[in-house]
Formats: structure tokens, sequence, C-alpha cells
């Protein structure tokens, strides 16, 4: 189970916008931050989180004096805490806990941890490093989540392993001030929109409306209308028949060059089509490799180092192929 939500949040790396933190003088930032929301089994709530702390600065990050480097707070009734790191040291506090190694100048360090909170209570959450954007996943028909004190959005269905996910984009944080998640299991989300659009009966009737002829019309105009070759015709019958074709001229006209523009359109979405299907058969690849690895590393084929070595290789594959993929939403 750890290995598929390890690598569901590889995969949503590719969901998150490139875009730059607001200035801030902290050394450390928190480039990602998900969220796993579950009911348990005795009514409390199953939380997983994955984030990935890094140190912006060109010299290396020992913390800021406290009682360790990065220090990470918990909400005060979390219960049943695991951290799922064995291999990286970290001080357990009444608050949450602190890592102990540095952060070299410009890395990342990844911190993955659960913990559970009991049943009616709310979800408080605060950050102690700049973060621009939390991911939320909740299964789907496992509940909902609303936020208080940040901005949100319901992102709609993510399919992850043949299983669905309600992605909620959460923004707005700001450091050290706590906001609420309220988790509410036996609430479902909106059914998504079908995109369909209600069709809509127009029955407004043109209203016949019988305009009669001035009583004058100019006697030189009639005169040239009676000489001309065209006298037979009743000239307002006439008047409109040209009025008709001219309209029709110019209906035609706006026809061909609006199909043109569509076939132009066309030709560059397919093209566009292409190289994004190509984009993600790749990110397909990659996480194939990756649970290729995670099996490997399981079995005792491959060694520690090798496997952190692959592993941040991938990583830094699917942030390559994010970065491809940013034209096809901005």
């Amino acid at each position: 189970m750890i290995k598929k939500i390890t690598v569901l949040f590889l995969g949503l790396i590719l969901l998150i916008p490139l875009t730059g933190f607001a200035a801030s003088t902290s050394k450390v930032s928190i480039d990602m931050n998900y969220i796993v929301v579950s009911p348990a089994e005795d009514g409390s709530t199953n939380i997983s989180v994955m984030a990935d702390y890094t140190n912006k600065s060109t010299e290396e990050f020992k913390g800021d004096g406290n009682e360790g480097v990065l220090k990470v707070t918990l909400p005060s009734e979390a219960t049943d805490f695991k951290f799922l790191d064995s291999k990286m040291p970290i001080k357990k506090v009444d608050n949450g806990f602190f890592t102990i190694n540095p952060i070299p100048a410009n890395q990342s360090v990844g911190l993955q941890y659960s913990y559970k909170i009991p049943k009616g209570k709310e979800i408080k959450i605060t950050f102690d490093y700049p973060v621009q954007i939390m991911q939320v996943l909740i299964p789907e028909g496992m509940g909902s989540a609303e936020f208080n004190g940040v901005e949100s959005s319901n992102q709609g269905l993510y399919n992850f392993d043949n299983k669905n996910y309600w992605e909620y984009s959460v923004e707005g944080m700001q450091v050290n001030k706590a906001f609420t998640m309220v988790y509410n299991k036996d609430k479902q989300p909106p059914s998504a929109s079908t995109g369909q659009a209600q069709s809509k009966s127009n029955n407004g009737e043109a209203n016949s409306v019988t305009r009669s002829a001035p009583a004058f019309h100019n006697p030189g105009h009639i005169r040239i209308w009676e000489q001309s070759p065209l006298h037979n015709f009743n000239p307002h019958i006439f008047l409109i028949v040209i009025l008709a074709i001219i309209i029709a001229g110019i209906s035609y006209y706006v026809y061909f060059r609006r199909k043109a523009k569509l076939e132009d359109l066309r030709v560059g979405a397919d093209k566009e089509e292409k190289a994004f299907k190509l984009l993600m058969s790749k990110q397909k690849v990659i996480m194939d490799k990756i649970l290729e690895l995670e099996e490997s590393h399981n079995s005792g084929n491959i060694s520690e180092e090798d496997y952190h070595k692959k592993l941040e290789a991938y990583k830094e594959h699917l942030v390559q192929v994010k970065i491809n993929l940013r034209k096809f939403v901005e």
C-alpha cells in the first residue's frame, strides 16, 4: 500500500504548476505537499502525507536554531504517528517532529508520514515553511472535504491504478497560521458535470409585420423604374430578392473563411494531441519503471544506494515531462 501511495504522489507531480513562490525570507520552501485522507475502521480519519522540502540557499541548511533541522507541526489531536522512512532520523516532540540531517545547498528532501485524527475532530493543519499549493486526495466513495481559512477548489476525479480519487487544490496558506480541513466520510462530492449544455427550445416566432408602402414615392424614381427592363417586377419584391442575395453571399464568405480557419486549428490541434499523447506515454513508462524499482528494492535485488539514485533520476525525469506539459494547460 505504501508503495502505491508513493508512486501516486510521484505521478501527481505532473498535475501541480511550476509557478514560483511569493517572496519569502525563509531559506526552505515546500515544493509539493500531498495528503491522502480516508476513514479508518474505528471511525477516526487516516492522514497520509508526502512533502518535498527544498533548501533554496547556497549554503547547507542546519535549521533555525531549534531542536533539529526541519520542523513539522502536527495537529494537536494527532495519534498513531508513523514516519515512513526508517533510514532518516527524526526527533519526536509534543506538537510534531524535527528532522536531524542537514539539507545540502539547493537540494530537496522528501518526508513521508501518517497519523490519525479521532472521530468528530476537525483537522487543523499548520505549515512551518512557505508552501504555494497543497493537493488533497480522497478515494471515491469515501467522503469529501471542506476547508476554512484558505482557498480551495474541487478538481474532479483523478484515476490511479484503476482507482479514482477526488482531488482538491488548496491555496493561500500562511506560515505558522493554522487552517481547518473538515472531513466527512458520509458526504460525497457532487457528481461531475456531464459537460452537455441543457438544450433550450426557442419558440420565439417571428412576428408577421405588414409594412405598407409609403403613400408617397418620388415621381422621378417611379419613372426610372417604369422605364427599366425590370418594370414588370414588383419593386418591393425585387429589393427583397437583391437583399437576400447579398446576405447569402456574405454568409457563404463568412462560412468558408470560418471553415478554413477551423481546418487550420484542427491540424494544429492534431499535432498538439500527438505531442501530448507522447508525453503521457513517457509518464506511464516512468511510472512502470518506478514500480519495477520498488519491487527490486523490496526483493533485495538492488542496493540501497542504487535504489535512491535511480529513484531520484526518475523523479527528475518526471519533472522534465511536467515542464513540457505546461504548454498544454497554460
